[in-house]
């Protein structure tokens, strides 16, 4: 069984073990696991039946989270993304009053067309061509996304009308879980403890159960009815008043799935010597295909999460870490109410953590040229404050090119940052 696993996932070339990929893989799923409940209630909003969109939300996991571990042999975690599903609900549901059927066969139509980018070697030159300095940017950005989640998730960090964000209430219960979950995964990651994130999480948790924090809402349970299988509406999905979106899925799921790659290959250290990520085309199908497989199954696109920064941490480098995670994913079907014991604040404690690890990216940045560190900048603070990988990114790269530009070093930025400037600068409606 070892040899195989070591055959199938080359681990001892990539520094790693079957205990330390199966511990990462636990990770990861721990860290995604709220998105079992959270995508049910805001897609229940739009009209669909929550233990439908529960069973969709687990197999969409399950399915892209095993292509991306066997087919790419990615450490990566797949779910239906945060973001697109409220683009979902509030945008185009209730939004353009469009019935989640038909919502659901757009997602289907922009996950067959970036299939098609995957397929074509446009989605890959676009994402390699991303400068080195963007992608420090991009991985740090995603760090201090996470963080702000984590944050806002325990209500240490608040909206204000006056100042955008202030500090809340840090004696909550969920605010001090959250700090002393934060405390201990550091202080054992520093101790060298195999599993610190695990461990900590674990330990809040059980500490949430006791003081009442945190719910145990039991072991196991029959998976619900499914519902929403197959009940997308693809031909009226082809409608000119549907083109904008799902344009605009497909290029959220483009450029969130392009920047948690990069941010999670990056704290991998799985780029090559160029700075590219290897069988990257792998994983974008894997991606690709986990969109389209999610609208069949009746839920909002399914992307790449940034929380498999936390399995990293743990020690994931390879496929078999994400095999872990999307048999977890399978399980969770019949174990859904203790999977949805995991409180938000032990989720946040390692996300947080995770945060701190991925901003160290900008230590590689080269500070004395302002060309390559501004941008850098500009997408690190960008993504969490516009709360959008995609907008995050997109404002890095209208940074970059304008700045090569207008400082007379237009050879140093490549085609491909133009082109997608330019996109950008059209969506922001610069071009307008």
């Amino acid at each position: 069984m070892k040899v195989s696993l070591e055959r199938v996932f080359q681990l001892s070339a990539n520094g790693t073990t079957v205990r330390r990929e199966l511990m990462a893989g636990l990770t990861t799923f721990l860290a995604m696991a709220y998105i079992t409940v959270v995508n049910p209630n805001i897609l229940s909003e739009a009209g669909m039946d929550f233990g439908a969109v529960f069973v969709a939300t687990c197999l969409a996991a399950a399915l892209g989270t095993l292509v991306m571990g066997l087919y790419a042999n990615y450490p990566v975690g797949q779910a239906p993304g945060m973001g697109q599903n409220a683009f979902f609900t509030y945008s185009i549901v209730l939004g353009l009053g469009v019935a989640w059927q038909t919502a659901l066969g757009a997602v289907f139509i922009s996950g067959v067309i970036f299939i098609g980018l995957s397929v074509l070697p446009i989605r890959e030159w676009l994402i390699n061509a991303i400068p080195h300095s963007l992608k420090l940017g991009i991985s740090a950005g995603i760090g201090l996304f996470l963080g702000i989640i984590a944050l806002s998730g325990s209500g240490i960090v608040v909206a204000n009308p006056a100042t955008l964000v202030s500090l809340g209430d840090l004696t909550s219960p969920d605010a001090l879980l959250l700090l002393a979950g934060f405390f201990l995964i550091a202080a054992l990651s520093a101790r060298r403890v195999m599993g610190a994130v695990v461990v900590g999480m674990l330990l809040v948790t059980v500490i949430g159960w006791l003081t009442g924090s945190a719910e145990f809402r039991g072991v196991a349970s029959a998976p619900p009815s499914m519902s929403t299988l197959l009940q997308l509406d693809i031909a009226g999905a082809f409608n000119v008043s549907m083109i904008t979106v799902i344009l605009t899925l497909l290029l959220v799921d483009v450029f969130d799935t392009a920047g948690t790659l990069v941010g999670v290959a990056s704290r991998a250290g799985m780029l090559d010597e160029r700075g590219r990520l290897p069988r990257l085309r792998r994983a974008l199908l894997a991606d690709s295909g986990a969109t389209t497989a999610g609208a069949l199954l009746g839920t909002s696109s399914t992307t790449s999460f940034i929380e498999s920064a936390a399995g990293v941490e743990a020690g994931g480098r390879t496929g078999l870490t994400a095999v872990t995670t999307a048999i977890l994913f399978l399980a969770c079907l019949f174990v859904a109410p203790l999977a949805q014991s995991v409180p938000a604040f032990a989720t946040g404690a390692a996300l947080l953590f995770v945060a701190c690890i991925m901003a160290r990216a900008l230590e590689h940045l080269a500070w004395d040229d302002i060309t390559e560190s501004a941008p850098a900048i500009v997408t690190a603070l960008a993504v969490p404050l516009t709360y959008s990988i995609a907008d995050g990114i997109g404002l890095g790269f209208i940074t970059y090119a304008a700045i090569k530009l207008l400082s007379g070093r237009p050879g140093q930025c490549p085609s491909a940052v133009y082109a997608v400037a330019l996109v950008f600068m059209l969506k922001f409606g610069f071009l307008a």
